[in-house]
């Protein structure tokens, strides 16, 4: 028994018309076939290389992500450390910075309204608590005629300046509570920018 009738028979093909290639037309095809492979490995690295910038692309992004997560994470921890130091100085540090800038600041005033205004009389308004401070800056002062006059409805270091005509107030209190807003707002607009 064959197994011919299981095997194709290519002796069918031969009997066909038989092509003539010549050399040109030979060379041709594999110019052409040539072009072929070339475009398909120029289209293959082109492919590759634009996956690989997206990739690249990709985890670049990620890692600045991860990067900006990580230092608003940093800045928020640091900024919820640093309150309690600024709440302290603006209660305990302050005030008393702010008790000792007032006599230079009121020697400061009273000189350039002397100077502007020449030998007028001043009228100094203060709180109780600051009069015994201010008699002993006025006992240094010399060629000024200074009236200093209490008032119980200023509080400690608010202090009103009349030159005639023109009026100063320093306000040490309001420059505090100005400071403890200003602190407390940067802190609100952080804690909402880090939620």
């Amino acid at each position: 028994m064959s197994i011919s009738h299981l095997l194709d028979d290519f002796g069918s093909y031969a009997l066909g018309t038989p092509m003539a290639l010549t050399d040109v037309a030979l060379e041709e095809k594999r110019l052409e076939a040539f072009e072929q492979g070339y475009q398909a490995g120029w289209d293959d690295a082109v492919k590759s290389q634009t996956e690989q910038a997206r990739r690249i692309t990709a985890d670049l992004a990620q890692n600045l992500q991860d990067l900006h997560f990580t230092y608003e994470e940093a800045f928020a921890a640091i900024m919820t450390a640093l309150r309690p130091l600024f709440d302290q100085m603006t209660a305990s540090v302050l005030p008393r910075l702010s008790k000792a800038t007032l006599t230079p600041r009121l020697v400061e005033i009273l000189h350039d309204l002397a100077g502007t205004h020449g030998r007028q009389p001043i009228q100094l308004v203060a709180a109780p608590a600051d009069i015994a401070t201010l008699e002993t800056v006025l006992a240094d002062l010399t060629g000024l005629t200074v009236d200093l006059v209490v008032d119980d409805r200023l509080a400690d270091g608010q202090i009103h300046l009349r030159f005639g005509e023109a009026e100063h107030e320093i306000d040490m209190q309001d420059v505090l509570r100005r400071i403890d807003a200003a602190i407390s707002g940067f802190f609100e607009q952080n804690r909402r920018v880090s939620a």
